[in-house]
Formats: C-alpha cells, structure tokens, sequence
C-alpha cells in the first residue's frame, strides 16, 4: 500500500517550535518532489514548502526564514521543522509527493498524500 504518514503535530505555544516528520511507505521518495501544504480554520488551502528530488527548495513568504524542509532518502522520510511559530501558523498540515512536477508544487498534481498532522499554536 503507498502511503504518506505524518508526525509530530500537537500544541506549542507562540514562539515555540515543531518538527514534522513524512514517512513514505510502498514506495521510494528518492524522484519525487515533496511539499507541504497546510489548511487553517477558515482559510485556503496553502502550499509553503517544497523540495525536489535534487535538494532546490521553496518557501512561501508566510513561512520564509521560519521553516525548513529537509529530506533523508535513507529513511525514505522529509521533515519540517519549525520555528517561531505564531498562531496564524495553526492548522492541519499535510505532506504530499509529486514524481513529475517542480517547485512550487501543483497541489492538484501530487500523486501521493498523507492524512495530515495538526499544529496548534497557543498560549
């Protein structure tokens, strides 16, 4: 079965930081592009980070210089980690995986997704 399993959601309070974590299963993620992208309470959907199979990666202005995204082949898993946290930053994020698109991803493109994580950031 292919799938995507996020990890690491939960409560911070502002200021704080997460790390959300991506693990594929059934298949390798070493081709194909990986994003997140996340839902908040009453807003668009929103795609903030992205890294292609050759490390080149994207930010959107709401997360640059906050977030990070990184990937380990070996364990088949992208991370995201995330600092400053604000409570604009609260909502259900989701990994998904892409084996022929680019940066920034194509929402509607992505083969593969995960379930989502929620971040709650609150004092």
């Amino acid at each position: 079965q292919l799938q995507l399993v996020e990890s690491g959601g939960g409560l911070v309070q502002p200021g704080g930081s997460l790390n959300l974590s991506c693990v594929a299963s059934g298949f390798t993620l070493d081709n194909y592009v990986i994003a997140w992208f996340r839902r908040a309470p009453g807003k668009e959907r929103e795609g903030i980070v992205c890294i292609t199979s050759g490390g080149s990666t994207y930010y959107a202005d709401s997360v640059k210089g906050r977030f990070a995204i990184s990937r380990d082949n070996a364990k088949n898993t992208a991370n995201l980690r995330m600092n400053s946290l604000k409570p604009e930053d609260t909502a259900l994020y989701y990994c998904a995986a892409d084996l022929r698109g680019s940066c920034p991803a194509n929402y509607y493109a992505m083969d593969h997704w995960g379930k989502g994580s929620l971040v709650t950031v609150s004092s």
